[in-house]
């Protein structure tokens, strides 16, 4: 462990106080189409705030922009806008299309890229490829309007609008020069074959918060003349205080206000001239009145009017300071090479941290993979702001009688939180399961915002009273799989390893909000009481025959292999955390023989073999089912071969060797339970749980049936796919299930890219793709299966192919296969790009990724969100994982201790 002396820059930065981190890229991509900002009657979000008139209305809890950065509080933001002097409307968000547009449900449709980003946010660097002729709305709306679900989504590239390279490559850095001193610099590459003519415009503004009958000081933007060779706007908010805006060069500032253009949307006379759509007519339409001459408002753009040559290149530099501008003297704060210079060394400093950050066993295009996975994770924060209370009662309800609305029996939450989001043009809100997986990622470079975000969902101002975590803002009361406890025991110990201690407060604040949670499950979750648990769709989508969160067309209800497999991994992970606060406070091993036994019954529960009713367990096809319970009481098998039966493998977890004599007691307890209960001894004894070096095992299943489940899992021809695994077998693209029920027939057919139902709107698409958390989860189970099986445990993998490996090599190679996704083959080309050639043959697209959000199941493809560097940025955690690890490592630390903590750095 290093000493603070020896720490680099970010990593001093990362330990002093939060300031560091109050300013940062917490503007959205999109905030139009979101709950938040739907105050319609249908609930209809996409169409009641479109894009159309996103230039134009004030939003009420959030701000989007290109490349924005903004407070904590997202009180003033900074981003760019653009414009090639042909395109209808002014480039300050990035446009795609809703739900119902696209053919594969929502999408951006745009070109941009998250390159470099630090934790504390001192430099952010990322791309945005603006084409010079006028941008395609309507085309791409039409297009993909009129395909069916069965053909590809026709993609910008698609349109030729890149034809000749004619486009701007527009950089976008952001690097501090103290925690409330942002430096902007915007460099645009014109990589066409003639002079082209651009206008940047970097612009701040102020959310509006005095529209809404609270908060109700009115913030101010004002020029400041008097600076030469400089543009300068002094800004005054009652909370944040006083700010200055410099811009290099004589440029002409474009003031308006943020205030909703009625007369537009709604045919009613707007209360001032200056709205929030005044620079987009003054630039675009050449309105000279719809900017406020008195130079004053709250949204300000500085014009940048730019000829740039063919091949050259033309940049802006920005400064955003609370140190104040004095009139009547150059600023040299904004001279190139004062600025620049602080932009160089924040970048070094980038640059020293992922040095020590990432293994340097890692080939050169590994580590790209893990450091852009890691960009596109900072740069998705975002500031997330809803009072659902006061959102009902914008919408005339009493929130205590809100009936059927959406969320209305959650007037609790209050969210004003900066938040990893998945992917923040679309999903630009927080997903509860997708958010434990960022946690972890997360933990590999800020272990303090990664912590902080797994106690956000369980904070009274979330979690509901009766338990539940709020699952996305579509839908608060759906059901997300519980990993908060995974994440939650996995970062406390990768922080002990990594600094010799773990905080012990904040895994046992955790631990008490988790039963709770815990406990809703047990109670809501399990309809019978027979430790079978359904959950509805947990986030599986259109894995299943039926839509798992609808009554089924059946009557009577499901018993869900994945559903029962989460709450056993649930129990693990409460057992281990017990165990761990029990070293200072024995109270806490009756709770850890509490979550033992509720993980025994779920596996006497999972591995029942009296015959006299049907299980999910099949033992001719060697498979874990969903079973469809029958109101008649009778039973039907689903033989999905899908992920819901793969995940009952990913509830293996290793209990290490010094509880036998540290928890003597627990030891005990365990046995006499397992004694008294015939059922529980059949599958739990001690014999079979106990590893080589004294581990003990807890699984749903013995070894006979995990060698058939690895059989499926390792087929080529099922799971295994070059790229991962998939979440559906590949058998069933031959031989599709059917089930026909009262005269209905239900199909589900193996597809490898996206699904071809709307079961869950558009974008549903679990029916062969790989998904990055799951595969990590199987990844992890095998470890810990590895760990208790050693090496005399081995398995053919490929299933068939002659070739032997024991399950540690098992894992590393579905590890390999994964990062192979973002890998150049011999000729250049990612699978992940498919068959766009020009990232493969162009220099300008060739080092650049994106972190989709699923992968074709044959061909590795990305698909789905272009920048779901959410889940998908655990991307960056594998390489990490089997960089230098070897049998001896997972031995003497299971699963923690390996990655970014073997660099021998401290990123608290």
């Amino acid at each position: 462990m290093t000493t603070a002396t020896t720490l680099g820059a970010e990593q001093r930065r990362l330990r002093e106080a939060a300031g560091w981190r109050r300013w940062g890229p917490y503007v959205s991509d999109r905030q139009w189409g979101t709950v938040r900002e739907d105050y319609s009657a249908d609930g209809e979000a996409w169409s009641y705030l479109s894009h159309d008139q996103a230039r134009s209305r004030a939003y009420r809890w959030g701000e989007d922009g290109i490349a924005g950065f903004s407070d904590d509080e997202q009180r003033m933001c900074l981003a760019v806008a653009l414009w090639n002097g042909r395109d209808p409307i002014l480039k300050e968000r990035f446009f795609g299309l809703t739900n119902a547009e696209g053919n594969h449900g929502e999408d951006v449709k745009e070109y941009y890229f998250h390159l470099d980003a630090t934790p504390t946010h001192s430099y952010q660097r990322m791309l945005y490829k603006y084409p010079q002729a006028a941008f395609p709305y309507a085309d791409l709306a039409a297009t993909n309007r009129s395909r069916g679900r069965n053909e590809f989504e026709y993609e910008l590239l698609d349109t030729g609008i890149f034809a000749g390279s004619r486009y701007f490559d527009v950089v976008v850095e952001y690097a501090k020069a103290g925690p409330e001193d942002i430096l902007l610099r915007i460099t645009a590459d014109n990589r066409g074959p003639e002079p082209a003519d651009l206008r940047l415009l970097p612009t701040l503004w102020f959310r509006n918060t005095w529209s809404w009958g609270s908060n109700g000081a009115r913030p101010v933007l004002r020029e400041v003349p008097g600076v030469p060779g400089a543009a300068v706007v002094a800004a005054t908010h009652h909370r944040l205080g006083d700010r200055w805006l410099l811009c290099a060069g004589s440029h002409p500032l474009l003031f308006t206000d943020n205030d909703t253009n009625t007369e537009r949307l709604f045919g009613t006379p707007n209360s001032s001239p200056y709205v929030k759509d005044g620079i987009n007519r003054f630039v675009v339409d050449g309105d000279a009145t719809a900017v406020n001459p008195e130079g004053a408002g709250t949204k300000v753009a500085v014009d940048v009017a730019l000829t740039v040559p063919p091949g050259g290149s033309a940049t802006v530099r920005v400064r955003l300071t609370d140190e104040p501008v004095v009139p009547g003297g150059p600023d040299n704060r904004i001279e190139a090479d004062v600025f620049d210079a602080v932009v160089a060394q924040r970048r070094a400093e980038a640059d020293e941290f992922y040095r020590d950050l990432i293994s340097p066993q890692l080939a050169d295009a590994e580590q790209q993979v893990v450091r852009q996975a890691l960009a596109g994770m900072l740069w998705s924060k975002q500031y997330f702001g809803y009072d659902v209370e006061q959102w009902l009662a914008e919408h005339g309800l009493d929130p205590l009688e809100a009936g059927e609305i959406r969320n209305g029996d959650w007037f609790h939450v209050l969210s004003h939180d900066v938040i990893s989001m998945p992917d923040t043009w679309e999903y630009p809100w927080f997903a509860a399961w997708d958010l434990a997986f960022h946690a972890v990622t997360l933990g590999m470079v800020d272990l303090a915002f990664a912590k902080g975000q797994l106690d956000l969902l369980l904070s009274r101002r979330y979690l509901h009273p009766n338990g539940q975590i709020p699952a996305y803002e579509w839908n608060f009361s759906d059901v997300n799989p519980p990993v908060h406890a995974w994440a939650t025991y996995l970062l406390y110990e990768f922080e002990k390893f990594r600094t010799g201690r773990g905080d012990r407060a904040w895994l046992e604040n955790a631990f008490h909000k988790l039963a709770k949670n815990f406990t809703w499950w047990v109670n809501r979750k399990d309809v019978d009481g027979r430790n079978v648990f359904q959950g509805g769709f947990l986030g599986l989508d259109n894995i299943g025959v039926f839509d798992r969160s609808a009554p089924l067309p059946t009557g009577g209800h499901l018993d869900q292999a994945d559903g029962t497999a989460w709450m056993a991994l649930y129990c693990q992970n409460m057992l281990q955390i017990a165990m761990e606060l029990a070293e200072e406070d024995p109270v806490y091993l009756e709770q850890a023989q509490t979550f033992f036994e509720h993980f025994a019954w779920i596996a006497v529960a999972v591995a029942h073999t009296s015959g006299k009713a049907e299980t999910m367990w099949d033992e001719e096809d060697g498979f874990f089912y969903d079973l469809l319970r029958l109101p008649d009481g009778s039973a039907t098998r689903l033989r999905v071969r899908s992920m819901v039966g793969l995940l009952p493998l990913a509830a293996a977890t290793v209990i290490p060797p010094h509880v036998t004599t540290r928890y003597p007691q627990l030891l005990e307890g365990a046995r006499d339970f397992v004694a008294r209960h015939p059922s529980v001894t059949s599958v739990l004894s001690e014999g079979r749980l106990k590893g080589e070096r004294g581990h003990h095992l807890l699984a749903l299943f013995d070894e006979p049936r995990l060698r058939r489940i690895l059989t499926r899992l390792l087929d080529e021809e099922e799971f295994l796919s070059p790229y991962g695994i998939r979440s559906l077998s590949r058998h069933h693209a031959a031989h599709p299930y059917d089930l026909d029920l009262d005269g209905q027939r239900f199909r589900v057919a193996y597809q490898p890219a996206e699904s071809d139902t709307g079961m869950f709107g558009g974008n549903s698409n679990w029916r062969g793709p790989i998904w990055f958390p799951m595969n990590i989860l199987i990844v992890r189970a095998l470890l810990n299966l590895y760990v208790c099986y050693g090496d005399d445990f081995t398995v053919e993998c490929p299933a068939g192919s002659g070739t032997r490996m024991t399950l540690f090599e098992v894992a590393r190679e579905i590890s390999g296969r994964l990062t192979r996704i973002f890998l150049p083959d011999a000729d250049g080309r990612r699978p992940c790009y498919g068959g766009q050639r020009i990232f493969a043959e162009d220099e300008h697209w060739r080092d650049l990724l994106l972190f989709s959000e699923y992968f074709h199941g044959d061909n590795g493809a990305g698909l789905g969100a272009s920048h779901q560097t959410g889940w998908t940025g655990l991307a960056a955690v594998l390489p990490q994982l089997f960089a230098g690890l070897t049998r001896e490592d997972l031995l003497d630390h299971g699963l923690i201790g390996v990655g970014p903590a073997r660099s021998g750095r401290d990123a608290r």
